[in-house]
């Protein structure tokens, strides 16, 4: 895979020569499939005997209740009763953070960009199906899509509205807010793939990025956080996102204080930046909380 040179050129500018050529490095890594036990369904140690008894190697992810699988890829495990029957979604390991970043309970929580519901899935099985989950999807055929995996997923307490969340109305207050932002994708680059990240790709990212993050800063109620994460590794759509909301002094950043280890690409405090490698893609995540 060639990295276009306006990317490695931004990249360059951003990063000290070591953590360049780590993510250039992970850039040209092949990522091994990862899934999770969905927690709703079944237990991680059943998934485990299944795949045992069926010839499937897996290897224990360092994120809880998640998997590497070592000898087969999407196909084959889409195939198995575990992924016909949503015991098991398949996920990359860092799209599983913000959820735990979100620290979800019985409490009312907005997924602003949610299809295709890895992430509300997973936010519902961390508080043990007792949030009560309210998923955005502006596109019709992925709110579909995102309808269908809630209900393979036995997701309770889930309403999915097909609409942008943009548009929702100001008299909505939640307590938790996810915002996993449409973004450009600068830390999913890895071997085998097309490169879809461009210069207007970065600049659209970004304008809506501020809005969906002022937009989620309204929809909370005061004292509450909303979990800011995207899968880039440019500064512009991270740390200078935060920073452009911070400065309007109603929010406060908190730290990612995740129940386990990540590899880190140095950033400001108190923000999460993983670098491609690997196991991980390269993601960024942030909590803040209104005032």
């Amino acid at each position: 895979m060639e990295v276009p040179l306006f990317l490695t050129k931004l990249l360059s500018e951003q990063y000290e020569k070591e953590d360049l050529t780590k993510i250039l490095t992970g850039y040209a890594t092949r990522r091994p499939v990862t899934f999770r036990a969905n927690l709703l369904k079944t237990t991680a140690k059943d998934v485990q005997s299944y795949c045992e008894a069926n010839g499937i190697a897996l290897r224990k992810a360092p994120v809880p209740n998640a998997f590497i699988a070592e000898n087969a890829r999407e196909k084959e495990l889409m195939q198995t009763p575990l992924y016909k029957n949503g015991d098991i979604y398949l996920q990359s390991l860092s799209s599983m953070l913000p959820p735990f970043l979100l620290d979800p309970k019985e409490e009312s929580i907005l997924d602003m960009t949610a299809a295709p519901g890895g992430k509300t899935s997973l936010i519902s099985a961390l508080s043990g199906g007792k949030a009560f989950l309210t998923a955005c999807e502006k596109d019709k055929i992925r709110a579909e899509r995102l309808k269908y995996n809630l209900n393979k997923l036995s997701v309770p307490r889930a309403s999915v509205l097909v609409q942008d969340a943009l548009l929702l109305d100001e008299y909505f207050r939640f307590d938790k807010i996810l915002l996993d932002a449409p973004c450009s994708g600068s830390g999913t680059l890895e071997e085998g793939t097309t490169v879809k990240t461009s210069e207007k790709l970065i600049e659209n990212s970004v304008r809506l990025q501020e809005k969906l993050l002022r937009k989620a800063l309204k929809l909370l109620k005061s004292g509450s956080v909303v979990v800011y994460s995207t899968c880039s590794v440019l500064r512009s759509e991270n740390e200078m996102m935060i920073e452009k909301v911070m400065h309007d002094g109603i929010c406060e950043l908190l730290p990612c204080n995740l129940p386990f280890s990540v590899p880190k690409l140095p950033s400001p405090e108190n923000t999460l930046l993983v670098p491609p490698d690997e196991l991980y893609e390269g993601f960024f995540c942030a909590v803040l909380r209104k005032k």
